[in-house]
């Protein structure tokens, strides 16, 4: 999935296409991609550097950080991003980040990896948390029951036996008064 960039010869061009999820598969992520992806954005060129804007839609399937059930999270991530040549980042030494910087990107032989790109995308737009729903009650830390499909009747409380001394220290003052 390589944009070629010596195709481009005019300042704007269009680019839209729609990939298989199937082409996605096999990575390493924690997310899998579970619907086709709808890639679309403007190209401009000027010179050797590129602005890519549009944006992304698919669905990925995500695991549920509370009761670990795989859910659907639905990718609607728009983009602005700057390519400009690999040769151009010559590292001037140390200076202050600025905006544009968190928005630029550079490229090798005239290719811009868009698998690349649709990923970053897809990872900016996960949750913190991702959860399967707002009222997902996880599993039971004592017996692993989903508690969003059963109920169990273990007891919860855990006392850390590190603590045991003052435990005791606090027991014995409450009997002193």
């Amino acid at each position: 999935m390589l944009l070629n960039l010596s195709q481009i010869h005019s300042a704007h061009e269009r680019y839209e296409r729609i990939y298989s999820q199937d082409a996605f598969a096999g990575g390493d992520d924690a997310v899998k991609v579970a619907a086709p992806v709808a890639l679309a954005f403007d190209i401009f060129k000027d010179k050797a550097q590129f602005r890519l804007v549009g944006h992304v839609q698919t669905a990925l399937e995500l695991p549920c950080d509370r009761c670990l059930e795989p859910f659907i999270w639905p990718v609607d991530a728009e983009f602005d991003l700057r390519y400009q040549p690999r040769a151009d980042n010559t590292g001037e030494g140390e200076r202050e980040i600025e905006e544009d910087d968190l928005s630029t990107a550079f490229y090798e032989r005239q290719t811009i990896d868009l698998q690349q790109l649709m990923r970053e995308q897809f990872y900016l737009s996960l949750p913190m948390k991702p959860l399967c729903r707002d009222d997902c009650r996880g599993l039971c830390p004592v017996c692993g029951t989903d508690l969003n499909r059963d109920s169990c009747g273990c007891t919860r409380e855990w006392e850390d036996p590190r603590l045991a001394a003052l435990k005791q220290l606090k027991s014995v003052h409450h009997k002193g008064r």
